[in-house]
């Protein structure tokens, strides 16, 4: 069993206090009781991450790809053989159980090895000159020092992304973590530490989110901002990186249906729609959220979801047989138990749960809401949490009118047999990802990212490198 330690700023390839000696509580959601400090960055900790990304920056853009991808393959290495410790202290911090932690870290180390072999392949192009003797080349440079900002829900996965792609790219980053679950990012970051990238060119920073973003995204030497969280910071963020004309990367929040046709497989849909709605205790910004049910099997799916809900044992994320853990601290618990009375009080039936578990820790039933106004709160705003919202409805054209009613973008469910009706919602439901028939997002390999209000870019497949490359046009006549 790994033992929580107080978790330091990383700065200029050092672990240290803030300058002020700040710290702020880590508390174990499964006991509401502090476990550990997290030092707390202020503006002489932001200067020293600035200078020293600044110069880690100088240094590692000048590491042959090549030699970036032999550091970043070790990184992931160590990320793996420490990935039991690592487990541990997340589950600590966050709450989630054990096996969905180490999972975490484990994914965490394929993320690095996929951008890895993608920082081999940045490729620029040659141009077709219009005259004999003339080279045009298009190159392909880092945009230079990252500001990064990660959520709590996912301590690794999430800043794992945004480190491995500035890094793979040439780039130097400053990461803001998350002062909630601070050891686990920390445990990343101190893999790439080991693995040989250059002081200076990663560093970790906690604190007061809003006075690290606003001295952070105008500061004059950071080029590029990345951001995951929710949608009403992500906009305040984004207005304020294109004042200074930042390079953004958003990626903010969901309420996503997942529609079961008529000639769906029920026993499937609702057996995986159920594990990924509970799954971290529903905070995960594209869990299945509005449940849309084609009106002929709509009863038999209520009936084997609410049985699925039921069967989920909650507990603390350190016993192996818990399956949900708390919710991640007290804001959440308070935001999940208005949203359900809301909706209660707005007419929605409680098919199970609806209640906290105890007086102890962030516990939360897992939930099954039905007869759901769409006047309600937990219609229109993503409620991150344990709770399934079920509906019914008729017709394919009503069914993605409701899918698309939202100003959310990020992820869609779908299950049916018909190859025509597949066809017919990977073109019409408004969305960055839509899986349809199985649970297939996040992979480090394919795009991870939304539109509308869900944000723009893409944090994982061949294309989320660019985000961190600009474009340099070099034209030469031989003389």
């Amino acid at each position: 069993m790994a033992t929580y330690s107080d978790v330091q700023l990383f700065i200029d390839g050092k672990w240290q206090p803030a300058a002020s000696g700040k710290t702020l509580d880590v508390i174990n959601p499964a006991t509401g009781e502090a476990i550990g400090k997290v030092a707390h960055a202020e503006k002489a900790d932001l200067d020293l991450a600035l200078a020293a990304a600044q110069k880690g920056f100088a240094a590692w853009r000048k590491v042959p790809a090549h030699e970036r991808y032999k550091v970043l393959r070790k990184a992931a290495d160590i990320l793996r053989s420490n990935a039991d410790q690592i487990a541990t202290l997340m589950t600590m911090e966050q709450g989630k159980p054990l096996v969905e932690a180490k999972g975490e870290t484990l994914a965490g180390a394929d993320v690095i090895d996929w951008f890895a072999e993608e920082a081999r392949r940045a490729y620029g192009r040659t141009i077709p000159p219009r005259m004999d003797g003339v080279y045009q080349l298009e190159l392909k440079e880092p945009v230079g020092v990252v500001a990064a900002f990660t959520p709590w829900n996912f301590p690794i996965n999430q800043a794992v992304r945004k480190c491995s792609m500035a890094l793979a790219a040439g780039c130097a980053i400053i990461i803001k973590g998350p002062e909630e679950t601070p050891a686990a990012c920390a445990g990343l970051i101190d893999a790439y530490a080991k693995a040989g990238v250059p002081q200076g060119a990663i560093n970790l920073v906690f604190g007061v989110p809003g006075d690290i973003s606003s001295y952070l995204i105008p500061h004059p030497v950071v080029r590029k901002i990345s951001f995951t969280g929710s949608t009403a910071v992500g906009k305040h963020l984004a207005a304020m990186a294109g004042q200074h004309m930042k390079r953004v990367t958003m990626e903010l929040g969901g309420h996503a249906p997942a529609m079961v046709f008529a000639d769906a497989d029920v026993d499937a849909a609702s057996k995986i729609l159920a594990a990924n709605k509970f799954r971290n205790a529903g905070q995960v910004c594209v869990a299945p959220t509005r449940f849309l049910v084609q009106k002929p099997v709509y009863e038999e799916f209520v009936g084997k979801f609410v049985n699925a809900a039921k069967a989920v044992k909650v507990g603390d994320g350190l016993d192996e047989k818990t399956r949900m853990g708390p919710l991640a601290h007290s804001r959440r618990l308070d935001a999940i138990e208005a949203f359900v009375g809301d909706a209660v009080a707005k007419g929605a039936t409680v098919e199970t749960g609806g209640r906290r578990i105890g007086n102890k820790g962030y516990f939360y039933e897992p939930t099954v809401l039905t007869h759901v106004s769409r006047e309600a709160r937990i219609m229109n705003e993503e409620p991150f949490g344990p709770v399934a919202v079920i509906g019914s409805f008729d017709t394919f054209e009503e069914v993605v009118t409701e899918a698309n009613r939202l100003p959310y973008g990020l992820a869609a469910y779908a299950y049916t047999r018909s190859e025509k009706t597949a066809a017919a919602l990977g073109a019409s439901i408004e969305t960055g990802m839509i899986s349809i028939n199985h649970h297939g997002l996040a992979l480090p390999e394919v795009p991870f990212g939304g539109v509308k209000d869900s944000g723009y870019g893409t944090e994982g497949g061949a294309d989320a490198l660019d985000a961190y490359l600009v474009t340099k046009f070099v034209t030469q006549m031989n003389v």
